[in-house]
């Protein structure tokens, strides 16, 4: 049976390609639209027809963004229902292997809420979905490990999850995000249970 013909895709599809492949190099902000269109090899009526404005592509990059996130977390946790302590683990190494192949550009998400900061830009719905969900599948886990506080440690999980991030950036090496999973597994086990008491009473808010 003769191969099947390779896949011609659509002015759509090659816009989202190219935004993302520019705004995850450079930037959303700082990558005008006149680029992707010229880098997608499309009509500028193209961006009006399918997308309409460029925070409209810009949401679409994030959503699929979010997408293929969501699918590499499903693949990566298949098998662990039983093993939450894994679970966390898991978004950690997802997290590393992600900063080695962007290039250690740092979270995506955040990247875009820095760069659209206020509850009414284009892609704060889809960074809050996003994060919420995270919070949710850590929180899940430490239920399921008895721990007294799963929603406040949950958060706290995503703050070092963050901060790994962030450092990793910085530094340009995923080691951050590997000292970041050991702090986090500690959280989850209670092994900062009581300093993290203090820390709920000593800071303001």
């Amino acid at each position: 049976m003769p191969p099947a013909p390779p896949t011609t895709l659509g002015p759509a599809e090659r816009l989202l390609d190219a935004a993302a492949t520019l705004f995850d190099r450079e930037g959303i902000r700082a990558v005008g639209i006149d680029r992707v269109i010229a880098s997608a090899g499309v009509a500028r009526a193209s961006l009006y027809a399918h997308y309409g404005s460029k925070d409209a592509l810009v949401t679409a990059y994030l959503e699929r963004a979010d997408h293929n996130d969501l699918l590499r977390w499903q693949r990566a946790v298949r098998g662990l229902a039983d093993d939450p302590l894994g679970r966390i683990r898991a978004a950690f190494e997802l997290a590393s292997s992600a900063a080695r192949r962007r290039g250690y550009r740092g979270c995506l998400y955040l990247n875009a809420a820095t760069e659209f900061p206020g509850p009414a830009s284009p892609v704060a719905p889809v960074v809050a979905e996003h994060r919420a969900r995270q919070r949710t599948a850590f929180r899940d886990a430490l239920v399921q490990l008895g721990h007294p506080d799963p929603d406040e440690t949950a958060a706290r999980i995503q703050l070092v999850y963050d901060g790994g991030l962030a450092g990793s950036k910085a530094e340009r090496s995923a080691e951050p995000i590997v000292r970041a999973a050991a702090l986090a597994v500690a959280l989850a086990t209670g092994l900062f249970a009581e300093s993290s008491a203090g820390l709920s009473t000593g800071l303001p808010t």
